[in-house]
């Protein structure tokens, strides 16, 4: 075998070939950010578990607004949606997970669980100096800022939710078999291609960051994911936070009816509301004016 050869005896990539593929993910993250309708202000935040990448813009004396990407998407997929965040007033804090693909960097101490990812976004927060912010969360990021919500509630003024997993639903059997598949070697960019395309069944999805989720699947060097137990209805009667719930008809990893109902029922003065044609991977770009209409009128006091 040639000393280029771009997989070693035991199939595995060499140091060439994998330092190819995160080179090719992060030439896609870059053009994608690239294409924000707004100045990005990209910042290095240091914290004990690493080094973390926020994408900040709107007016420095705008309110704060987290957003939390879902998993393996990055913080460049909000790019539909910074524009009209902006224009309401805030400041966009737009951060790429510790450990998940994107620009941060999980090169200091293990999360260790739960705790541990809430404690990376405490630090985040603290080395911002932004002892108080709204948060919105797709996907994982929405579990995510669910439970930092329920972990530091004093931090947390609005919180939005968009088709957020794990939260007072589980997923479709059939949604976790049809992704299965990403988390078994080879991990290559055209499985999640092809899951990509399937979830949203071929429509609405932005060609650049359809191309970076594909590339950070296959070359970005993650950690474990950090997941934990759906939060109990106990715990969700305790979250004092105005909430918005913003749920995908079409999506596949779970029923949004059910969800919608399941919401409504645990959390009776949160707004909730499905969204219609969309998927849980488009949500954020077919359609991004049907996402941020209601979502800049929720941030902004309104109901």
């Amino acid at each position: 075998m040639s000393a280029h050869s771009s997989r070693s005896p035991q199939g595995t990539p060499t140091a060439d070939a994998a330092g190819a593929a995160l080179g090719a993910f992060l030439a896609a993250y870059d053009a994608v950010l690239a294409r924000w309708p707004v100045p990005v202000e990209p910042l290095t935040v240091r914290t004990p578990h690493g080094t973390t990448r926020v994408n900040a813009c709107g007016p420095r004396d705008g309110r704060p607004l987290v957003l939390l990407h879902g998993g393996g998407a990055t913080s460049t997929g909000w790019l539909d949606t910074v524009e009209a965040l902006t224009a309401a007033g805030h400041r966009v804090l737009a951060v790429d997970l510790i450990g998940d693909p994107g620009r941060s960097r999980h090169d200091g101490d293990p999360l260790g669980g739960v705790p541990g990812l809430l404690g990376w976004l405490d630090a985040v927060l603290d080395r911002l100096d932004v002892p108080e912010a709204d948060f919105c969360g797709h996907s994982y990021g929405g579990w995510i800022a669910l439970e930092y919500a329920l972990h530091a509630p004093a931090r947390v003024g609005r919180l939005a939710l968009l088709d957020p997993t794990q939260c007072f639903a589980g997923f479709r059997p059939g949604y976790l078999l049809r992704a299965l598949p990403l988390f078994l070697p080879p991990r290559t960019a055209g499985r999640a291609r092809s899951y990509l395309d399937w979830e949203s069944r071929g429509s609405g999805l932005d060609a650049g960051w359809r191309e970076v989720h594909a590339l950070g699947h296959a070359g970005f060097p993650a950690s474990r994911v950090v997941t934990g137990p759906r939060p109990t209805r106990l715990r969700l009667r305790t979250l004092g936070a105005p909430t918005l719930v913003l749920l995908a008809e079409r999506s596949r990893a779970h029923d949004a009816g059910r969800v919608a109902s399941a919401a409504r029922s645990a959390l009776p003065d949160a707004t909730v509301a499905v969204l219609p044609g969309l998927s849980h991977h488009n949500l954020l770009t077919a359609r991004p004016a049907e996402l941020t209409g209601p979502l800049t009128a929720f941030l902004s006091g309104g109901a």
